[in-house]
């Protein structure tokens, strides 16, 4: 029988040698997300990210499985540390608060650029929270810089938001099946200004509509005619006490009239209607858009950066 943590081709030769790894496969997003969870607990404080989109994550459209992730287990078969490389451009580390300082982090992120290199990309990039001074060190001894600045979001809800008025010609309603398309289409034309790659519907619709999260009845769309003109797609727990938006985009051709504005206080007033008394929403500083959220009564919950190191360069 073929041990399966024995190491892959590109498994680093840095790693410490009282662990094992593997590929990841779908069956191992439960433990995947525990080890996630455990690290949001330890930095930012709690945990923040679902089960369901781990779940995404696992199953992206062109995402290899055997080939761009890696599973690092210790002596007891407990998941200590993964990475996951995707499109050869972007990268995630994350290593158990209990395994750290062993050389773990340094050795998974050897495996990235590996992997990287392997897959023809010329640069890396990966998110590292502002307080993890341990992985901001290692990524800058390795050469990786700080391009974008990103911030989690919240707002608290203490009493019903009051949503203003539609402008002219603009007409408001709930997202409905039949909408995906559309909405794929408006946000991505939305964030064409800063993304470096569109994605394709089949991406994007995993990361948002496709997710068991997704909810609807949170996701308030605005029309000018029969044209979709702006989206806020929101994310809501069962039984939770958060909302969390995942995407917020206007048509270029419909910005400055408080589209934006008014589509996020519908979803924040269908979150207060819900019990929820928080909502969140993830920006960085390529879209402009902080300025319009603060304004909105949103606050910075905590901050992340994004790395970036052109391979090859040592």
């Amino acid at each position: 029988m073929v041990d399966p943590f024995s190491p892959p081709s590109l498994a680093p030769s840095s790693l410490p040698a009282a662990y094992r790894c593997r590929a990841a496969t779908v069956a191992d997003a439960p433990a995947i997300h525990e080890l996630v969870a455990a690290c949001e607990r330890e930095l930012p404080g709690r945990s923040e990210t679902e089960p369901d989109r781990t779940v995404a994550d696992l199953t992206l459209p062109g995402l290899d499985l055997a080939a761009d992730t890696l599973l690092v287990h210790d002596s007891g078969r407990q998941l200590a540390g993964w990475a996951r490389v995707h499109g050869g451009r972007r990268s995630t580390v994350d290593i158990h608060p209990e395994h750290r300082g062993q050389g773990l982090g340094g050795a998974l992120l050897d495996w990235a650029e590996a992997r990287a290199r392997q897959a023809g990309s010329e640069r890396l990039s990966q998110t590292v929270s502002n307080g993890d001074r341990a992985a901001v060190a290692l990524l800058r001894s390795r050469g990786y810089e700080p391009f974008v600045a990103q911030w989690l979001l919240e707002i608290a809800l203490t009493a019903e938001p009051v949503v203003p008025a539609p402008p002219s010609g603009v007409t408001v309603r709930w997202f409905r099946p039949g909408d995906e398309r559309a909405a794929h289409q408006l946000t991505e034309d939305a964030f064409d200004e800063w993304q470096k790659r569109r994605k394709t519907y089949r991406e994007w619709a995993r990361r948002t509509v496709e997710r068991d999260t997704f909810a609807p009845a949170l996701s308030p769309v605005a029309f000018a005619g029969d044209d979709m003109v702006g989206a806020v797609l929101s994310l809501g727990v069962p039984g939770g006490d958060e909302g969390c938006v995942e995407r917020v985009a206007v048509r270029k051709d419909h910005r400055n009239r408080g589209i934006a504005r008014l589509l996020l206080s519908e979803a924040f007033r269908a979150c207060y209607r819900e019990g929820r008394r928080r909502c969140t929403l993830w920006t960085h500083s390529e879209t402009g858009a902080l300025p319009l959220y603060q304004r909105m009564g949103m606050t910075v919950r905590h901050g992340c950066a994004v790395y970036g190191k052109v391979l090859g360069v040592d």
